[in-house]
């Protein structure tokens, strides 16, 4: 009966998710439409000042997209953005122009022959003179900029909120001072100019607008493309699990300053690129062009598309800036034209373009107040449940035959703790913890609230520091070890105070809990080969094999949001978060906490399943019932020491228990607990 109703149960998914198959069809033409009309903009609208404010607005949309990986997926606040806009500008800006003239040497010579550099003849000696195309300097500045998010962010992404904002408008000041004082490299506050136009076929672009509003296209197009390949992969839900909540993402295995830089990284060489491509057809850089007004509008770009929303950036930057160089002019001189009717000094010196800033302030906390989702939100609200589905019988899953998923016969134990302590202060949180867990075993850790019980779990799976002991997972010491390490090790846990990612799925949930079995990087994710193909679906299909253990509980809602889920069923969530890891041993902190009497019962009738099939199990739990029904040994605590250690039946009569339970003699509590 259970695998009936797992099977029953299990095709509704697939139905909705073929129901909601229409979002990435719709995704696409809406691509498909605004490709189309970008393209015929320039050949129906013949106006050069119009399609060179058109080529501004995608070089901008490349911007916001590169801050939308940083800011939207990742939730790093980057104040300074434009630093490494400036470092792409000048790159190119360096490397095509006449600034820098070394003198001629046999080394320059594979580099005349590659058509980098040209011999020029000078009174005093030849020398060199840079001519970088334009097409390799996209990637070059892409890379170098690439190369600086790493430096910079390697030492300052360990730093949160307020704290990483601070630091990176200090970084966004920093590389325009740079700039503006070392003349001999970037010519100072004069300006880098004569910087060579780009060549195509032997067409040279020159000032026409026309050529690089189509190369700017063209970069937003394929800047798009990425940013839903990297999004919708196992680097984006990292991403986002990091911005929802770091401690359960490096929990679920997600290395965070790996991620971190990934993500700096990537945003950094979208602002790279797009310098280059700034500068050339502007054909000068000056300090002015990247100050902090500029990483200030681009992140207002973000924030009014929509942050996290792809498609939503690239409209809130075209907004944005069409405003700045159409509308604001035009209204500009609308209110001289009705000052100079009304007779008013006041509005015929009124010059919007100039209070770009204030306006660019005002819209941000309109939005903040308003529509903090942007926009085009990055999430939709999925399909409600049918009425069918809402008041479907209650159906248990089962996790008998669960597939990829088994234990170890071994005698080596399974998780032992020797002589850990830690302390907060001077609070001694742990003392000289004893702990062995026996492989295929399992052992509840039972003690009144504050007895040290989480912070056993915290320190066995590295999110809490001990002052010495040891502690091994299956003969392999991991004190010390971080998180994500931990996880990648076999040893997976749910949090006491419920720890999900509520703007995800519960598919995307139990995804990331995947993190550290998959093995899709950045490039993988936007190639999407058919081995990524392949690992994408079998993650998927296991994840929806862990969900269904729990029946229609869950089956049906896998589309939806967690913050949309009721309590126990986001208890449940972040037990099939921890399953779908593939550990050795599974660590439980109050998984029936907020559960009724009958939803307790079938989930420990789950978790024995569980171990039936080899799962080594460690319970937290203050409900007796259900560490006798599931526990072979218990291990008691109170004010950071052992108390009692024993089988259920045994620790339930201790005297030393009842009384740090109950504070009242042994008969009383005695009464009380049987």
């Amino acid at each position: 009966m259970a695998s009936e109703a797992t099977t029953t149960t299990a095709a509704v998914p697939r139905r909705r998710s073929f129901a909601l198959a229409a979002t990435p069809r719709r995704r696409q033409m809406i691509l498909v439409a605004f490709i189309v009309a970008a393209a015929l903009f320039p050949i129906l609208h013949n106006n050069d000042a119009d399609i060179d404010a058109g080529a501004n607005a995608l070089a901008y949309a490349t911007l916001a997209l590169g801050l939308n990986i940083v800011v939207g997926f990742a939730g790093l606040l980057d104040l300074g953005y434009a630093a490494f806009f400036a470092i792409g500008a000048y790159t190119y800006g360096i490397l095509s122009s006449f600034q820098l003239e070394p003198a001629w040497t046999p080394f320059w010579e594979p580099f005349a022959w590659l058509e980098l550099v040209q011999r020029m003849p000078q009174p005093g000696g030849d020398v060199v003179h840079f001519t970088l195309s334009f097409w390799l300097a996209l990637p070059l500045a892409a890379s170098i900029a690439a190369f600086f998010g790493v430096l910079f962010g390697a030492p300052t992404l360990r730093l949160k909120g307020d704290y990483l904002a601070i630091v990176t408008l200090g970084f966004g000041e920093i590389v325009p001072i740079i700039a503006r004082n070392w003349s001999s490299l970037t010519s100072g506050a004069m300006g880098l100019n004569g910087i060579a136009a780009p060549h195509l076929f032997g067409f040279n672009f020159g000032i026409d607008a026309e050529p690089y509003f189509y190369v700017a296209l063209s970069m937003v197009v394929l800047l798009i493309f990425v940013s839903f390949r990297l999004r919708d992969s196992r680097i984006g839900r990292a991403w986002m699990a990091i911005r929802e909540d770091e401690i359960a993402a490096s929990a679920m295995g997600v290395d965070l300053a790996r991620l971190k830089l990934l993500a700096f990284a990537i945003g950094a060489a979208f602002a790279g690129m797009t310098g280059t491509f700034y500068v050339a057809k502007l054909q000068t850089a000056t300090p002015e062009m990247f100050g902090f007004p500029v990483s200030v509008m681009i992140l207002v770009m973000v924030v009014l598309g929509g942050m996290g929303s792809v498609l939503g950036v690239v409209v809130g930057a075209i907004l944005l800036q069409l405003l700045q160089s159409w509308f604001l002019e035009d209204l500009t001189t609308w209110l001289h034209a009705l000052g100079r009717l009304v007779g008013s000094d006041l509005l015929q010196r009124v010059d919007l373009v100039e209070s770009i800033e204030l306006i660019f302030g005002i819209i941000l906390v309109v939005m903040m107040l308003f529509r903090r989702q942007g926009l085009i939100p990055a999430t939709r609200r999925p399909a409600a449940l049918s009425f069918e589905q809402q008041h479907a019988e209650v159906r248990r899953g089962s996790a008998i035959g669960l597939k990829g998923f088994s234990g170890e016969k071994t005698d080596v134990p399974a998780l032992e703790v020797r002589g850990v302590t830690v302390r907060f202060g001077g609070l001694v949180a742990l003392r000289s913890i004893d702990l062995t867990v026996p492989a295929g075993g399992v052992v509840a850790v039972i003690g009144p609230n504050g007895s040290g019980k989480s912070t056993l779990f915290n320190v066995t799976t590295g999110l809490t520091r001990a002052e010495g002991g040891s502690i091994k997972l299956f003969g392999e010491e991991i004190l010390g070890l971080p998180p994500h390490k931990v996880l990648a090790r076999g040893a997976a846990r749910t949090f006491q105070n419920i720890r999900l990612f509520p703007n995800l799925t519960v598919l995307d949930n139990v995804l990331v809990g995947q993190h550290a079995r998959l093995r899709t990087q950045a490039l993988g994710a936007v190639l999407r080969l058919p081995r990524t193909r392949a690992e994408e679906r079998a993650a998927r299909e296991w994840a929806m094999e862990v969900i269904g253990i729990f029946g229609n509980r869950l089956t049906p809602r896998a589309l939806q949001q967690v913050s949309s889920l009721s309590y126990a069923n986001r208890r449940r969530v972040e037990i099939a978060r921890a399953i779908a890891s593939r550990p050795r041993v599974l660590l439980l902190d109050e998984p029936t906490a907020g559960m009724n009497p009958a939803e307790t019962i079938e989930l420990a009738e789950q978790i024995k399943q569980l171990h039936t099939l080899g799962l080594t199990v460690v319970l937290i739990e203050h409900k007796l019932d259900v560490v006798t029904s599931l526990a072979q040994n218990v291990v008691v605590l109170d004010h950071g020491e052992k108390l009692a250690e024993g089988l259920p039946e045994e620790v339930r009569r201790n005297e030393a228990v009842l009384t740090a339970y109950l504070g009242r003699n042994a008969g009383a509590g005695s009464a009380a607990l049987v």
